[in-house]
């Protein structure tokens, strides 16, 4: 006979998971006391904020390929984790979300710190359960895994009761289950289009988030390679192809590269894997690829031809199809499609370099001089999310971490300090920043202090909300509404009191300096680097544009 909470931790232990992360309170206590009497099995991570504990299981996840796990209380504490959960959701990232809740004779009553977080999460998670028996607790648990890490990956919910972690029932251990990877496929929708293939002269591939996901990215590389076909990419896939590869055109949609968005124009056929055309991609429907047959692979059948019409369809996972596909596909070489994106890149844009102010690539370059490629890098969101993902010289899958869905100002530091538990303090994990978006959740510095966990943290400050005030300089007459909030936060000394170590960094040669000194720091540290206000990132297609649209300069 064990009780709820000893079940909870047994389960957790048998389904793998070393770490979860979290915050104590009330209706969890009996949780939490058995988790402290298993702490050399299962390592809790205490956050600052509910919000940044969820956003560290999604950076453990998205870091590792595991399940990430979050604990957080009744009430406020389960609302807190909704915007977590919700970006976990919108980016396919595998997380389980425990909840504690009142005990199941007062559900309903208006309890202090009771909440429908099961009716408020339906939306946002791929299942959700609340447990209303301890008899149900562990097989409702192993679901909940099971759930998270099959077909499409996404968060799911357990909520439980306190008495529920309190009553006890036999237990019967149970091996982890092996996640059946959706390997089945039609084999006529293979053999089609493979011909679809032979017969382009102008293809292209546009790839997501899905090939990371996928059982693998070796069957997509082999693709490019065989059939010598260009690809591209949406922000969620980022790093999968290595920087410099020849067949790697960049980033697509709104701010990707003139040739990917110019090729995808061009292009007779559009092979899509792992991606669902959102409109940071496809920014108008009616017009995308309008020249070419679009071929959709996805695990998800909700996304084929959502939001933009193609011709053949085909549902798996991704590294399963194109491995069915390669065979089929003939040995090719397309030398006038490739002379015409080489020249084509001849007027990709090109930021200015200067010695004297701090320039956001320029920036970015020295980072990924000094971090080297086996950094993982973790982002906010806004203007330097861009430029990261237009400037990094990503070389792995799992090697950038970014809410791309959701697009969650406040992500960055809680995922930063969820890869840096997952990979180890040697492992170097850098977190860029603009300080609208650190303002969101800096109250995790103190997680990664307590800790002891060595992120470099750099914010490009240029002390207003660059993203949504580029938008009005371009598009509402420069009107800078609620865009300057004049906060004269000291970056370096915030750091300081929170035990962290602060720099500041004005010129090119300052930041080479601090960044150098931070790289030797054994805890976390910041650098706040002074940018213009009117740096944009370019080139930009405005919503409901194509290329014609495109505004580079």
């Amino acid at each position: 006979m064990l009780n709820g909470s000893q079940i909870f931790v047994e389960v957790l232990a048998e389904q793998g998971v070393d770490t979860i992360f979290g915050y104590p309170g009330g209706a969890v206590l009996n949780l939490y006391d058995e988790l402290y009497k298993n702490s050399d099995r299962i390592r809790h991570i205490l956050t600052a904020h509910e919000q940044g504990a969820a956003h560290a299981a999604d950076g453990y996840a998205r870091a590792t390929g595991r399940t990430g796990v979050v604990l957080a209380t009744s009430g406020p504490g389960a609302t807190n984790l909704v915007t977590g959960i919700a970006t976990a959701y919108m980016d396919s990232v595998p997380m389980v979300a425990f909840t504690g809740n009142v005990a199941t004779s007062l559900i309903g009553r208006d309890s202090f710190q009771e909440a429908y977080i099961e009716g408020i999460t339906m939306p946002i998670t791929k299942h959700n359960y609340t447990v209303r028996r301890v008899e149900d607790l562990a097989d409702t648990m192993r679901a909940a895994f099971r759930i998270a890490q099959s077909g499409r990956k996404g968060p799911v919910l357990v909520d439980i009761p306190k008495d529920v972690t309190a009553n006890s029932c036999e237990f019967t251990p149970k091996p982890a289950e092996l996640i059946r990877t959706v390997t089945q496929y039609d084999e006529e929708e293979v053999l089609q289009a493979a011909e679809m293939i032979n017969k382009a002269k102008r293809p292209i591939v546009c790839f997501g988030g899905g090939v990371r996901s996928a059982a693998g990215c070796q069957p997509l590389r082999d693709l490019l390679t065989k059939a010598d076909i260009p690809a591209t990419y949406t922000l969620m896939a980022a790093g999968v192809l290595a920087y410099g590869e020849p067949h790697n055109l960049g980033m697509l949609g709104m701010h990707g590269c003139y040739t990917a968005n110019k090729a995808i124009d061009e292009a007779d056929l559009v092979v899509a894997v792992g991606t669902r055309f959102s409109d940071r991609v496809a920014l108008n429907p009616q017009k995308f690829a309008k020249r070419a047959k679009v071929i959709q692979i996805d695990i998800d059948p909700s996304e084929l031809g959502k939001n933009v019409a193609v011709d053949l369809s085909l549902v798996g996972d991704a590294a399963y199809i194109l491995q069915a596909i390669l065979p089929h596909v003939d040995k090719a070489e397309h030398p006038e499609w490739m002379a015409q994106i080489r020249e084509w890149q001849s007027h990709d844009y090109k930021p200015e370099d200067s010695d004297t102010e701090l320039k956001p690539h320029q920036l970015i370059a020295e980072i990924c001089r000094q971090a080297g490629p086996e950094a993982v890098y973790v982002t906010d969101v806004g203007q330097h999310q861009m430029w990261a993902a237009q400037y990094l010289h990503h070389t792995k899958s799992r090697g950038f971490l970014t809410s791309g869905g959701l697009g969650t100002m406040g992500f960055g530091y809680g995922a930063a300090i969820g890869a840096q538990v997952a990979l180890g303090n040697d492992h170097r994990v850098i977190m860029l920043t603009g300080d609208g978006s650190f303002h969101m959740n800096l109250n995790e510095c103190c997680t990664a202090v307590s800790y002891e966990l060595p992120i470099i943290t750099v914010i490009f400050n240029n002390q207003v909300l660059g993203m949504v005030r580029q938008w009005q300089t371009s598009f509402y007459g420069k009107r800078y509404s609620n865009t300057d909030p004049h906060r004269k936060t000291d970056f370096v000394k915030l750091a300081e009191a929170f035990g962290a170590k602060g720099y500041r960094a004005t010129t090119p040669e300052e930041f080479r300096a601090v960044f150098a000194d931070a790289m030797k720091q054994k805890g976390p540290s910041l650098i706040d680097c002074r940018i213009g206000k009117d740096e944009r990132v370019l080139p930009m297609i405005p919503g409901g544009g194509d290329i014609n649209d495109i505004i580079m300069e």
